[in-house]
């Protein structure tokens, strides 16, 4: 890691060494006014209320106005505050580093303007005390959660939610929600393949706990929401998209050693492609037919005026067939590896010619009836008869891909953190 982190600490007497089982961390960034008066009453309700010691660690993420004085000074005035300094701006890349150098049995994370009740802090944390769960976050999206905050971030939310169980077959409930929590030892070893510096760790970290087979445990929250927030939505929503495509690819090319982290905590390992449900094969499927539909609009235009409609229509379908294929095959239906491919190509090629033979048709009865139509003609003709080539390769590649999920080989693996 290139950014520069300094760790500042207060005077502490002698019994205030031992480690605390909780080291509930405050990522901030320019929080001169509301940095105090948050750190005191959270200071305050972990003395009265709490009944683990606890610590509380300031991350400073390169603020540029007063709030790293601020923070020193509290922890020189309040026992059991530290604070960190980077470099670098981030909320994931400040968490990252506070909770893998952390000696607490359990390190933990809320925003800094408190939006989540702190009554809610000890069911987040006591199951991983326990050793019951291995992670604890805070969900805004269950139905007892009491929830103030505007409708277009309510609506983005569960949009964002959707796209997470849709896309990554996400299970909990509510990525962002700034309450969350894990065990100590259980973040040394996940930490490292968290990429993402910012906004959308919290994300993939989710992911990742969900596919090594982490206890996840969801605690319904109140939450008001800081209508001061400086976030921003459109730049934060980019990313975060960039993310789970990120993510996604990895997951469904093998890159990450998710079966070797799973056998580091006991689990065993997952079978290559478990396949989604209609709902969520159809997601994928769709988006990569959008994509793969406007590759092939773009290779019919430029060809179309050196080769004729009808190569022009050939060239550009056999081109983005064997693309989604390829994709279908990692992303929609989660086969890896090289096992079959040859053969899942060829039936694909099956299902390219009766494509071919839609489309062209479509364009050889659109010349017979019209023979000067124009190019946009073609067009829209060519997108009528692509969603149906479109619809009968969605089931032909649910057939091709029917034994995807298959077990092959499954071998116990012992030993647990």
């Amino acid at each position: 890691m290139n950014d520069t982190v300094t760790a500042v600490r207060a005077a502490e007497p002698a019994s205030a060494v031992t480690a605390p089982v909780v080291d509930v961390v405050v990522p901030v960034y320019n929080e001169e006014t509301d940095l105090g008066p948050c750190v005191r009453r959270l200071h305050a309700f972990l003395k009265l209320n709490f009944p683990f010691t606890a610590r509380i660690t300031i991350a400073d993420n390169a603020s540029t106005d007063t709030t790293l004085a601020v923070a020193k000074e509290l922890s020189e005035s309040l026992d059991g505050v530290r604070v960190v300094h980077l470099d670098r701006k981030g909320r994931g890349r400040a968490l990252r580093e506070v909770w893998q150098n952390s000696d607490a049995e359990v390190v933990a994370y809320m925003d800094v303007d408190l939006s989540t009740d702190l009554n809610a802090l000890l069911p987040l944390v006591a199951p991983l005390v326990s050793g019951h769960s291995d992670l604890a976050i805070g969900t805004r999206l269950a139905k007892s959660s009491r929830v103030v905050r505007g409708p277009k971030r309510e609506f983005i939310s569960r949009c964002y939610n959707l796209i997470l169980r849709t896309s990554l077959q996400a299970k909990f409930s509510d990525a962002q929600c700034g309450f969350k929590a894990m065990r100590g030892e259980v973040a040394k070893l996940v930490l490292p393949l968290v990429e993402d510096g910012e906004w959308f760790f919290d994300t993939e970290l989710l992911v990742l706990a969900e596919r090594i087979g982490l206890r996840i445990h969801e605690v319904p929250v109140d939450w008001i929401d800081d209508p001061d927030s400086s976030v921003d939505i459109v730049d934060t929503a980019r990313k975060d998209l960039l993310g789970v495509w990120r993510v996604g690819r990895a997951l469904t090319s093998g890159h990450m050693p998710i079966n070797d982290l799973r056998a580091a905590i006991g689990r065993e390992p997952l079978m290559e492609g478990v396949p989604l449900g209609m709902v969520g094969q159809l997601v994928r499927f769709g988006i990569i037919g959008v994509t793969s539909t406007l590759a092939y609009l773009l290779l019919y235009v430029v060809l179309q005026g050196f080769t004729g409609a009808q190569v022009a229509n050939f060239l550009a379908l056999l081109v983005t067939a064997v693309g989604n294929t390829a994709a279908n095959r990692a992303f929609t239906f989660g086969v890896r590896g090289a096992t079959a491919a040859v053969s899942h190509h060829f039936q694909g090629l099956i299902l390219f010619g009766i494509g071919l033979f839609l489309t062209s048709g479509s364009l050889f009865a659109l010349h017979h009836w019209a023979p000067d139509s124009a190019v946009h003609l073609e067009l829209v003709v060519l997108v009528v008869a692509n969603l149906v080539a479109t619809l009968l390769r969605f089931v032909g590649l649910r057939w091709v891909f029917r034994n995807a999920g298959a077990p092959k080989h499954r071998t116990p693996t012992e030993g647990a953190l």
